[in-house]
């Protein structure tokens, strides 16, 4: 089982909101997850952007892969 870090799609048609989700690489991209850890919405000013660390790493060290995206935003967040 291949396990990532990505975002979930949230929020009204045009106006994206996302939950940074731990899911299986199998399920689609709003479907089943395993665990919620945080959220990022582009839409405000300044950008809003929350991740509980401590459950990034522990995944990370379990193995779980980040999308690209998620890599840049803990990158941006100094968490990688």
């Amino acid at each position: 089982m291949a396990v990532r870090i990505r975002l979930k799609r949230m929020g009204a048609k045009k106006k994206p909101a996302y939950r940074i989700v731990v899911a299986d690489n199998r399920y689609p991209r709003d479907g089943r997850f395993i665990e919620e850890i945080g959220y990022y919405n582009p839409t405000t000013e300044p950008t809003t952007f929350e991740v509980d660390a401590e459950k990034v790493q522990q995944w990370i060290s379990k193995g779980a892969r980040p999308s690209d995206t998620v890599r840049a935003l803990l990158n941006k967040a100094g968490l990688s």
